[in-house]
């Protein structure tokens, strides 16, 4: 089962190495990750994407609250929380095609971010299902390029 932890590090040198060390070292994969700081200049957020059964990821979460420059870690998997990914891609785009794109373009309420003769540069932004859906249906029109953010994710305020 795919799973997003949220670690909350001291923003030092070595932090990032440490972390992704922690998980080679056990033969675990990261999906993805994401870093990025806080409020806090001293303090960085990790999102971490990855697969594993709920014993497994109890021992990675257990393993990460070990290390000394970890603050905090929450699996947000169930919890509700908000997710999202950046997705950038080069398709191929001639005068036959492109009208067809930018329906899916418009209907993924994605944005066209570079144009020249012969492709479309597209940003789409939304979660992980979201993002694979707009690549599949594109896909078919020859992708030139693709880059992926990874996850950034965050729980959700209290509703009342």
């Amino acid at each position: 089962m795919r799973h997003i932890l949220s670690v909350i590090v001291e923003n030092e040198p070595g932090v990032l190495s440490r972390v992704a060390g922690l998980f080679s070292g056990r033969g675990f994969n990261i999906e993805s990750l994401n870093v990025g700081p806080t409020l806090d200049p001293g303090v960085s957020v990790m999102t971490i994407a990855t697969e594993g059964d709920e014993q497994i990821i109890e021992q990675i979460v257990k393993q990460l609250r070990k290390l000394i420059t970890v603050i905090k870690v929450v699996d947000l998997t169930d919890l509700k929380s908000v997710l999202r990914e950046l997705l950038l891609l080069k398709v191929n785009a001639n005068d036959t095609n492109r009208a067809e794109i930018l329906r899916i373009v418009d209907i993924f309420r994605c944005k066209v971010v570079d144009v020249s003769i012969d492709e479309l540069t597209i940003e789409a932004t939304g979660n992980h299902e979201k993002i694979n859906a707009i690549l599949g249906l594109l896909t078919r029109f020859g992708v030139k390029e693709i880059s992926r953010s990874g996850m950034v994710a965050m729980k959700r305020s209290l509703q009342v």
